[in-house]
């Protein structure tokens, strides 16, 4: 996985550098965790990327594991260097969603299903607005201000020529229709929902009613994949936290399921007139 210098992402390339360097070495996590007098937790948090780690550990690590190629043993020091650095959201404070914001930023490709409102990197600042305002209680306008600011500079990812975001969205026809903010809102948003569909790098469907049940009804998920890498992971996003699986059979689960919704769904050109006669909704 690329590192991208996001810190996130760099830590579990990190981890996943150390947990190959272990194996090699025939030891064990229990092993390890006996030989540098720490828990079996860390070593496992440290190859997960769940938790920092430090070059100091990096150098203990490879002394255990007879790592002598010095070459190698400074690859790996500075990726626990790079895992440290803060990526740009942090400037904004505390923010949801960061580690997600750190995969998004990295990722090569996304597919993301959501049945009841536009996706982040779709919405028209007015409409982000309304959403943060009205969806967060208790927001102060200081956090709603840094909410937007940060939902907008995360948008720059699928103008990026250079790191350009393939893009794939799946909407319950609800998304569309339900009213936020206000009509005038709406109709800027459907409008520019409309034009982004056109873009050859951003995919839009659309799942009318009366298309019936359909698995996207039990709630948003979305599939990451990375530049040079066969990892994928699935973010389903919660209220006061979010899951990240990254098991093969959990991300084939959520692949098949994005492909049933991607044939249960209007073609992309239908999805388009769809748009622009729900447009009409909000102009009379």
């Amino acid at each position: 996985m690329a590192a991208n210098n996001n810190p996130t992402v760099t830590g579990r390339r990190l981890g996943a550098e150390l947990r190959r360097l272990r194996k090699a070495s025939g030891l064990t996590g229990t092993q390890v965790a006996a030989q540098l007098l720490i828990s079996q937790a860390k070593v496992s948090h440290m190859e997960t990327g769940r938790r920092a780690v430090s070059p100091r550990d990096v150098r203990d690590l490879c002394k255990l594991y007879g790592v002598t190629e010095q070459h190698v043993v400074d690859s790996v020091m500075e990726l626990a260097r790079e895992s440290g650095r803060q990526g740009w959201w942090h400037a904004y404070g505390d923010i949801p969603h960061s580690v997600y914001v750190d995969l998004e930023t990295a990722a090569a490709s996304i597919h993301t299903c959501e049945p009841m409102v536009i996706p982040d990197l779709l919405q028209t600042p007015a409409y982000a607005a309304a959403v943060i305002e009205e969806t967060i209680p208790l927001v102060t306008v200081e956090q709603a201000a840094a909410r937007l600011k940060v939902r907008l500079r995360r948008q720059h990812r699928i103008y990026d020529p250079a790191h350009r975001l393939r893009l794939w969205v799946v909407l319950d026809e609800s998304a569309l229709r339900r009213v936020v903010g206000s009509r005038d809102i709406m109709r800027e948003q459907l409008e520019h929902l409309h034009t982004l569909s056109t873009e050859p790098h951003i995919t839009v469907q659309a799942l009318p009613h009366t298309a019936g049940a359909h698995p996207g009804l039990s709630g948003q998920f979305s599939l990451l994949r990375f530049p040079d890498s066969r990892e994928a992971v699935v973010y389903l996003a919660k209220f006061t936290s979010d899951l990240y699986l990254e098991k093969p059979s959990d991300v084939r689960h959520y692949s098949v399921t994005y492909a049933h919704l991607q044939t249960q769904a209007l073609s992309p050109d239908q999805t388009r007139h769809f748009i622009a006669e729900t447009i009409k909704l909000y102009t009379s």
